[in-house]
């Protein structure tokens, strides 16, 4: 590339320090003369590689790696990397083996003649990443042998005792090496004069917008690591992103960083600045890209992504699709989008900005730009509360016919927003509608893999909102097999459609070989859609899917059919002989299932509460406490063990609070809640002081459990007054919580509106008389206040 300097080949190199206490680590000196790598390859076995372990075992496979990352052949290369990350580096994670390794990786990047020499500075700059990330004082890690490991303190130290070396691959005659280089000067360099310094020689020297864009990043990593770095960081960013003369894509960066490392910088003009500097980076839209379809490739994609082929036919769909998933999500189209990313990440609780760049985004005329945007956008309304009408309906202009690609996210999307998806209902119906009528009815099993996705997306998301215009396209899947599995997972919104999608998902549970673990389509989750559809023609399927994954001992299958079935109530009464001998078996997750099934078809306490005195014995058997609650009065026999759990819980927590290990408490919250809905609904007024105690102890654990403790809350009635404060604070807060689980939109929804009757209606209740008693016949607050109205 033109203007950039050759690297000059320095002639000796500095000893790797042994650090920490790793007594197996007996490094070599590291020399990058030409020609070093086949010495040091042999150094190999100078180490005790079998006394280290990584993510699969004992790491003796790791020096066959290392030396097949320097075979001439590529094939060779690329398995050698794949399976030293997947082992040595699984998930980011440093062992001793991946310490160990690291001399022998910088050898093979310090030589000239190494191939893909940057992947190897690739792979230790992830290294270094990690491991300086989690360089902490007082981190402890464990190993794979369960012993205390220093690897993440001792990959640390080496890897700044080498920060030299990415002055010079920085500085390499190869584009690749230096990109995967610079990441290293923001580090590894604890010198802050020479890392700004040899940033700001790259800037001067790169001409690729990447690379600038990289560059920029790297000194607000600099800038925010070490503190003396900062203030000529922020001065260089001040020059940067005021420079008329400076390129706007690096101005755009600086402006980012700086309000990334001085959150003080951002004003009401940081927002209209990017929109500006974003509209100049924007390339305009060339002829060819206007919207054609040649049906022989599947739909043109205007932002040139690839079309993604089949799936191996041996793989079960759903799995594929997860990979292919787990995969497209790690795409960028346009080099803007990471700052953009950062950029988002930065504004935060700025709602109204980030709204406001993401309509720039959504809008752009470079198809790249808005299909990187959709997912940010989604982001942002999944996280935030708020009216989010109009980003649904510019997510919905993403439907293009023509542009399956961007079409498929957009729907994907929406689909996740739930019912937060309304503005988009017509759109979505309509771009369904012309697929069907353009392309073919058939159009979920189209031979086009893209246009596929797209419509199936597009089907998923409209069934969210329980519109019955998805139904064709899931009658479809059901009929032909075509990724059944989707139709499966949507069926469950189409209450209404039950009767013709009940007999489709009885033959396909029918149809399912209980021996394999892994079928294609999965019998809980048919069983799940099953009972969402309530009907009772699906009781003998379900009975018999029990049956056969008993006899297959397949436990994880029993157990959320008979959950299935206990949904049914009474009217599974066909399936009694088959549940109530399973309160006896092997397997404690199905006897607690069965339990709650033979309760909900049969409602004789006599004969299950005596099975929950048992139950109840095993740690943390939620279903267990749950099915204790909704037997309610007549389960009063368990109440001293509900209440002995619930004690040794508390008591469990309150040592960890005092042993500073309060982080213990977020899973311990569950318990919490579950034993403390149980003893109200058994119990009553009774015990109502303890149960709000500990309802607000766990939500304060535990985010996770809001919509949990409000439902509890709500059957309390007045009982539940105490909560109100706590009650109005999850009201007023603009971020959603539950944001980890898939039904993140609809959980948080379902908490704000039980929130808002509590507040609505116990801030004006009188308060309850002293000797009453609600119990397990208490009113929740809604049917309270109507009767007051």
């Amino acid at each position: 590339m033109n203007g950039i300097p050759r690297a000059s080949t320095p002639t000796a190199a500095a000893p790797v320090p042994v650090v920490g206490r790793a007594s197996w680590l007996v490094l070599p000196e590291v020399s990058v003369l030409s020609g070093i790598v086949p010495g040091m390859i042999n150094d190999l076995e100078n180490i005790d590689w079998a006394s280290m372990g990584h993510a699969y075992g004992p790491a003796s496979d790791v020096p066959r790696w290392l030396r097949d990352m320097a075979s001439p052949d590529a094939e060779v290369r690329k398995q050698a990397f794949s399976s030293f990350c997947s082992a040595a580096h699984h998930q980011g994670d440093v062992y001793p083996c991946t310490v160990a390794s690291l001399p022998f990786l910088f050898a093979m990047a310090d030589a000239p003649s190494t191939p893909d020499r940057a992947s190897v500075v690739a792979l230790i700059v992830n290294i270094g990443r990690e491991a300086v990330d989690r360089d902490e004082p007082r981190s402890v890690w464990i190993g794979p042998d369960g012993e205390e490991s220093t690897a993440y303190q001792d990959a640390a130290a080496l890897m700044r005792g080498r920060g030299e070396a990415f002055i010079g691959y920085a500085r390499d005659a190869d584009a690749q090496v230096r990109g995967a280089a610079i990441a290293g000067l923001g580090l590894f360099l604890d010198d802050p004069e020479r890392a700004v310094g040899a940033l700001r020689e790259r800037l001067a020297a790169e001409d690729g917008i990447t690379e600038r864009l990289l560059v920029v990043r790297t000194m607000g990593d600099l800038a925010l690591r070490l503190p003396a770095a900062r203030v000529p960081a922020w001065e260089w960013f001040d020059i940067l992103a005021d420079g008329v003369a400076v390129d706007a894509d690096v101005r755009l960066a600086a402006l980012v960083q700086r309000a990334r490392c001085v959150s003080e910088s951002i004003d009401d003009t940081t927002v209209p600045t990017a929109i500006g500097l974003l509209r100049r980076i924007t390339p305009i839209p060339r002829p060819q890209e206007s919207e054609t379809e040649d049906e022989s490739r599947g739909p043109s994609e205007p932002c040139t992504c690839p079309v993604e082929a089949d799936s191996d036919p041996g793989v079960p769909g759903h799995v594929a699709a997860a990979f292919a998933d787990l995969e497209r999500r790690g795409r960028a189209h346009t080099p803007t989008t990471s700052l953009l990313v950062t950029f988002h990440e930065v504004l935060d609780s700025r709602v109204e900005d980030r709204t406001a760049l993401l309509r720039e985004q959504l809008r752009s005329p470079d198809a790249a730009t808005r299909y990187d945007a959709i997912d940010m956008a989604r982001g942002l309304i999944t996280s935030w509360r708020g009216d989010h009408t109009h980003l649904v309906r510019l997510l919905a202009q993403c439907l293009l016919p023509r542009d399956s690609y961007t079409s498929a996210a957009a729907a994907e999307a929406l689909g996740s927003l739930g019912q937060l998806a309304e503005p988009a209902r017509e759109t979505l119906a309509a771009y369904v509608t012309t697929h069907r009528t353009t392309h073919r009815p058939d159009a979920w099993a189209s031979p086009h893999p893209e246009l596929r996705r797209a419509h199936q997306q597009a089907v998923l998301a409209l069934a969210q909102l329980g519109d019955e215009r998805a139904l064709p396209g899931l009658l479809t899947a059901l009929d032909t097999g075509d990724d059944a599995w989707r139709a499966v997972n949507a069926a469950g919104h189409l209450p209404q459609a039950a009767a013709e999608l009940t007999p489709r998902l009885v033959r396909l549970l029918a149809d399912v070989d209980h021996s394999r673990e892994w079928p294609d389509v999965s019998s809980p989750a048919l069983a799940s859609a099953l009972a969402k559809l309530g009907d009772p023609a699906a009781v003998p399927a379900l009975t018999d899917a029990v049956q056969a994954a008993v006899r297959h001992m397949q436990w994880r299958t029993a157990e959320p059919v008979l959950k299935a079935l206990a949904s049914f109530g009474t009217r599974a009464a066909s399936a009694l002989d088959t549940v109530r001998p399973l309160t006896e078996a092997d397997n404690v997750a199905v006897r607690t299932a069965a339990a709650a099934a033979v309760w909900e078809i049969e409602r004789c306490p006599e004969d299950v509460v005596p099975l929950l005195e048992h139950l109840l014995d095993h740690q943390r058997n939620f279903d267990a406490i749950g099915l204790a609650g909704r037997i309610g009065p007549p389960a009063t026999p368990v109440l001293p063990r509900l209440r002995q759990i619930l004690n040794e819980q508390t008591a469990m927590n309150a040592r960890n609070e005092q042993q500073d290990a309060a982080v213990l408490n977020v899973g311990n919250a569950w318990t919490l809640v579950h034993t403390a809905s149980a003893l109200w609904d058994i119990a009553g007024d009774s015990e109502a002081d303890t149960v709000v105690s500990a309802l607000l102890n766990a939500w304060k654990d535990n985010d996770s459990t809001a919509r949990d403790v409000l439902a509890c809350l709500n059957r309390m009635g007045q009982a539940a007054r105490p909560a109100l404060p706590r009650i109005q604070t999850a009201l007023a807060q603009p971020h959603r919580g539950n944001d980890r689980w898939s039904d993140a939109v609809a959980s948080d929804l379902e908490i704000e509106r039980i929130c808002r009757s509590l507040v609505a209606h116990l801030r004006d209740l009188p308060e309850p008389a002293p000797d009453g008693r609600r119990g397990v016949q208490a009113r929740n607050v809604s049917e309270m206040a109507s009767e007051l109205l």
